[in-house]
C-alpha cells in the first residue's frame, strides 16, 4: 500500500485547485441561497402537483432535445472526422455559431419561424444550440479511431450499418455519452428559449426559479425548485458516469490515417450532415436578414447607447468587454479543466476505487446543471466575505463564465486522454522517461487537437454566456449578449435594430475565432 501512495501525490495535487475553485465559487454560493430559502414553505412547494409537472416538462423537453441534437450531430461528426472534403472548415464554423448566440436572440429567431411556440419550438431551439456539442466532442475522438477494425468487419461480410454499430459505435460511446450529458444539462437549464417560446403556458425549473426569485421574491419556493434541479442534475451525472465506466479501450491513430474520401453509402451520411448544416443556417440567416431590415441603422447605432440612452456603454465597448471577459474566463477554465482531466485520468490509472474517480468527475460537472439565478444571487450573498468584496469587481463575470466553460473543457479532453493506449506510456517509462516527459511526449501530442478544440469551444461559449453574466455584469461593463438582451427588452425600433446588428457582429467574431483556431490546430497537429 505504501508503495502506491507516492503515485497519488501528483493527481491529488492536480485536483486540489479545480475542486477548491468549485467549492468557493459554486458550492458555497449555492449552499448559502438554499440555506436562506429553506423554511416552512418548502414542503408546500414540493407537495404541489404543479411543481412535479414543471419538473416533468423540464426533463422531457431536455431529453427530446438531446435526442434530436445527438441524431443531428453524429452525421456532422462523421463528416468532420472521417472525410477529407472541401468545405469541412466551413461546416466546422457553421455548427459552432449557434452555440454562442444569446438564448434570448435564438428564442426570437425561432418565434419568427414558429409563431405559436410551444414544446416543439422549445425542443428544436434547444437542439439548434447544442448540435455543436455533439459534433465537436464526438469528432474529436472519432478522428483518432483506427478504422481498420471496421474495414475488417466489412471484408468479412458485415453490412456498413452492422460494422458501424458493432465496431465503431462502442468505441465512440464515451464521447457520445459525455456530449449527451452536457447537452441534457444545457437543455434542462435553458432560460431565454423557454421564456420566449413557452408563451407563459410552459415553464421549466429554470424559468420558475427566476420568476420566484426576481418577481415574486419567493426564496423558499425558489430554494425548493433549486433542490429539485440539483437532484435531477446529480442523477443525470451518475448515469453518465456509469455509462463512461463501461467504455471500451481503443487504439488512437492520427487523423491522416482515418480521414479519406467517402465511398458508397458514406455519401448518404455526408448528405445528411449537409442537411443539418443547412437547417442550422436557416435561423442564422433570418437573424442576419433582420439586422438589415432598417438598412444600416442598427450598425450605425453601435457607436451609441441605444434609443434614448437605454445603455451605459456603446455597442463597441460591449464587444471589448466581451472579448476581455471571455479571454480571462477561457484561460482560467483551461487551467482548471486540464488539471481536473489529468487528475481524473491519473487516478483511474492508479487503480483508485472507481467511485472516487467518478465523484471528482461528477463534481466538476455540477455547475452546468444549477440555475444561473441561484449562482448569481449566491455570489451577491457570500462573496463579500472574501478579500476585496468581489461582488462589485469586474473579475466576477470571468469567474462565473469559467464555471460554465470548465466542464466543457473536461468533457472534450477526458475521452481522448482516457483512450490513449497506456502501453505507450508504460514503454516510455520503462525506457527511463520521467512522468512529466511521458505526458509531454505521449499524452500532449495525442490530446493537442482536443485541447485546441476545447479552447475555441470554451472561448465562444464565454463570449455568448448570458444567464449568469446578465445578473453579475455592471451596467458600465456589460458584455455584448447582456446588451442584446437589454435592447430586446426595451421599447424603440432602434433598440431592436441595434440588437440584431450586435447579434450579427457576435456571429462574425465567433466565426473568425473558430477559423483562426482551426488553422492553428491544423498547422500544429497536422503531422498526426
Amino acid at each position: 500500500m505504501a508503495r502506491g501512495r507516492p503515485g497519488l501525490i501528483a493527481p491529488v495535487a492536480a485536483a486540489v485547485l479545480p475542486l477548491g475553485f468549485l467549492a468557493v465559487f459554486f458550492l458555497w454560493p449555492v449552499a448559502a441561497i438554499i440555506r436562506l430559502g429553506l423554511g416552512p414553505g418548502v414542503g408546500a412547494v414540493l407537495g404541489r402537483a404543479e411543481t412535479w409537472g414543471i419538473l416533468g416538462f423540464t426533463l422531457g423537453q431536455a431529453a427530446a432535445a438531446t435526442v434530436v441534437a445527438v441524431l443531428a450531430g453524429l452525421p456532422v461528426a462523421f463528416l468532420l472526422a472521417r472525410t477529407s472534403l472541401r468545405g469541412n472548415g466551413f461546416v466546422r464554423t457553421v455548427v459552432m455559431v449557434p452555440f454562442v448566440l444569446p438564448t434570448v436572440v435564438v428564442g426570437l429567431a425561432f418565434r419568427s419561424l414558429l409563431p405559436a411556440g410551444g414544446p416543439v419550438a422549445i425542443v428544436l431551439a434547444n437542439a439548434f444550440f447544442n448540435v455543436a456539442v455533439v459534433a465537436r466532442t464526438v469528432s474529436g475522438l472519432w478522428s483518432h479511431v483506427d478504422r481498420r477494425a471496421e474495414d475488417a468487419a466489412r471484408s468479412l461480410g458485415a453490412s456498413r450499418w452492422r460494422a458501424f454499430t458493432s465496431v465503431t459505435l462502442p468505441m465512440l460511446r464515451p464521447a457520445i455519452g459525455s456530449s449527451a450529458a452536457v447537452v441534457f444539462l444545457f437543455c434542462a437549464t435553458s432560460f431565454g428559449v423557454v421564456l420566449l417560446l413557452g408563451g407563459g403556458e410552459y415553464a421549466t425549473l429554470e424559468t420558475e426559479i427566476y420568476l420566484r426569485t426576481v418577481e415574486m421574491l419567493d426564496l423558499p419556493g425558489a430554494a425548493a425548485l433549486s433542490l429539485l434541479q440539483v437532484g435531477a442534475v446529480v442523477a443525470v451525472l451518475v448515469i453518465g458516469a456509469v455509462t463512461r465506466r463501461r467504455a471500451t479501450s481503443l487504439r488512437l491513430r492520427g487523423r491522416a490515417e482515418t480521414a479519406r474520401r467517402p465511398v458508397g453509402g458514406e455519401w448518404g451520411v455526408v448528405a445528411a450532415a449537409w442537411v443539418v448544416v443547412v437547417a442550422l443556417l436557416v435561423p442564422i440567416g433570418s437573424l442576419v436578414a433582420r439586422s438589415f431590415s432598417g438598412g444600416l441603422a442598427g450598425y450605425r447605432a453601435m457607436t451609441g447607447t441605444g434609443y434614448r440612452g437605454s445603455l451605459q456603454v456603446t455597442g463597441w465597448e460591449a464587444i471589448d468587454n466581451s472579448l476581455r471577459a471571455a479571454t480571462d474566463a477561457t484561460l482560467l477554465a483551461l487551467v482548471l479543466g486540464v488539471l481536473a482531466s489529468v487528475a481524473v485520468v491519473s487516478l483511474g490509472r492508479a487503480r483508485i476505487r472507481p467511485s472516487v474517480v467518478e465523484t471528482v468527475d461528477t463534481a466538476m460537472m455540477l455547475p452546468l446543471g444549477v440555475s444561473a439565478v441561484t449562482v448569481g444571487f449566491g455570489y451577491l450573498v457570500t462573496l463579500d466575505a472574501l478579500p476585496g468584496d468581489l461582488r462589485t469587481s469586474p473579475v466576477l463575470v470571468p469567474l462565473a463564465q469559467a464555471l460554465v466553460v470548465t466542464p466543457l473543457v473536461i468533457r472534450m479532453l477526458l475521452p481522448v486522454l482516457r483512450a490513449i493506449d497506456n502501453r505507450l506510456r508504460q514503454a516510455a517509462a520503462t525506457l527511463g522517461a520521467a512522468p512529466w516527459r511521458v505526458w509531454r511526449e505521449i499524452d500532449v501530442p495525442l490530446a493537442a487537437r482536443a485541447l485546441l478544440g476545447a479552447t475555441a469551444f470554451g472561448y465562444v461559449v464565454a463570449l455568448g454566456e448570458f444567464g449568469a453574466t446578465s445578473f453579475l455584469a455592471r451596467p458600465d461593463t456589460a458584455t455584448l449578449p447582456v446588451v442584446i438582451g437589454r435592447l430586446v427588452a426595451r421599447p424603440g425600433e432602434l433598440n431592436n435594430q441595434m440588437a440584431y446588428a450586435a447579434c450579427t457582429l457576435l456571429m462574425l467574431v465567433t466565426a473568425a475565432i473558430v477559423i483562426i483556431v482551426d488553422r492553428l490546430r491544423v498547422s500544429s497537429v497536422g503531422e498526426f
